[in-house]
């Protein structure tokens, strides 16, 4: 049965790749649209969870107003899609133009000093679309990391779409991805990360919208030990086909306490720089899984289902020391609406 799933779902993903990207881009708009419409209105898990956490986001907010929310926010998170599926044939031009970030110095400030920078990002926007401006605008490589699981075929794609927009993606393979994102950093480079949703049992737990979740301590440990710059970063769509996009001020070390303690200190801060850019456009953040600890509880509701330590096509953000992953970013590739 596994077997039969993991060929649907690349077969999903390889035809959108082959006949979206070929669409005139008014006509692409338009089905991701009617796509992102259907599946709101199917109402399946992943739209119920995503007003779930909106509710968290914004809690004054009136059934009708989270309904409303979510329709914009599986808009938001098909224009994602039909985007990532369309990057491969933009012109370098139509990319440098399709992503205006503030905050552009403090990015360039920390490249210059060579101490190497790692951008930290929640699910807002589009990442992609971000690091392959990074690459064609500033004309600056990065690194990510994805972990290596089923579909395979899938992830060899994924992995080669990204590469093909100048990003190198590192495996996570138990603890070495950790030192390959070092290295580079040491070296004056960019890594980029996916940084807001870790439940694992290296998470740091932090308060985010007023409850407790767990943030990947990857970001601040690479901070702390390389030496290198850490910047928050957040996105959002507006109505243009133009993505924004914000480059908060570098989160420091402190300058005192244990590596545990430091390492909270900096995620509290990452989460907070991600709390300004959700609850300014809380429609771009695609977030279609549970987050705060409280949802892994069972009990009736879209979060009552046991949380899975290992979904399949998970793509981490980096490795802990000792092996352990540091972040987890989108869950297996399914179809829209459906994710758990």
């Amino acid at each position: 049965m596994s077997g039969l799933r993991d060929r649907l779902t690349y077969a999903a993903y390889a035809a959108g790749w082959g006949a979206v990207k070929r669409l005139p881009e008014p006509v692409a708009v338009r089905l991701g649209r009617t796509i992102a419409d259907i599946a709101w209105k199917r109402r399946g898990k992943g739209v119920r969870r995503l007003e779930a956490n909106y509710a968290r986001v914004l809690p004054d907010a009136t059934p009708e107003q989270l309904t409303e929310l979510s329709r914009a926010g599986m808009r938001s998170y098909l224009r994602y899609w039909m985007e990532s599926f369309r990057l491969p044939v933009w012109s370098e031009e139509r990319i440098r133009n399709g992503f205006e970030p503030e905050g552009q110095e403090h990015l360039r400030e920390a490249l210059a000093s060579g101490r190497g920078v790692v951008a930290a990002l929640p699910h807002l926007g589009n990442w992609d679309l971000a690091g392959a401006w990074a690459t064609t605008a500033l004309g600056i490589p990065f690194t990510t990391v994805a972990e290596r699981l089923k579909p395979e075929k899938l992830f060899d794609r994924f992995v080669a779409y990204r590469e093909g927009l100048g990003m190198e993606v590192v495996p996570h393979t138990g603890g070495a991805a950790f030192g390959t994102l070092a290295r580079r950093l040491r070296g004056g480079g960019l890594v980029c990360l996916v940084a807001e949703r870790d439940l694992s049992a290296t998470g740091v737990e932090v308060t985010f919208f007023g409850d407790t979740t767990r943030m990947p301590p990857g970001p601040a440990l690479l901070a702390q030990q390389t030496g290198a710059v850490l910047l928050p970063v957040t996105l959002w769509y507006d109505e243009t086909p133009v993505m924004r996009g914000r480059i908060h001020p570098p989160v420091d070390v402190p300058e005192s306490g244990t590596r545990a303690e430091k390492t909270s200190v900096m995620t509290q801060a990452l989460a907070d720089a991600f709390a300004t850019g959700i609850a300014d456009h809380p429609e771009d953040w695609h977030m279609l899984q549970r987050l705060w600890l409280a949802d892994l509880e069972p009990g009736p509701g879209p979060g009552a289902e046991a949380p899975r330590t290992a979904p399949a096509g998970t793509e981490r953000a980096a490795g802990a020391p000792g092996g352990e992953p540091a972040s987890g970013a989108r869950d297996e590739p399914v179809l829209p609406g459906e994710r758990s």
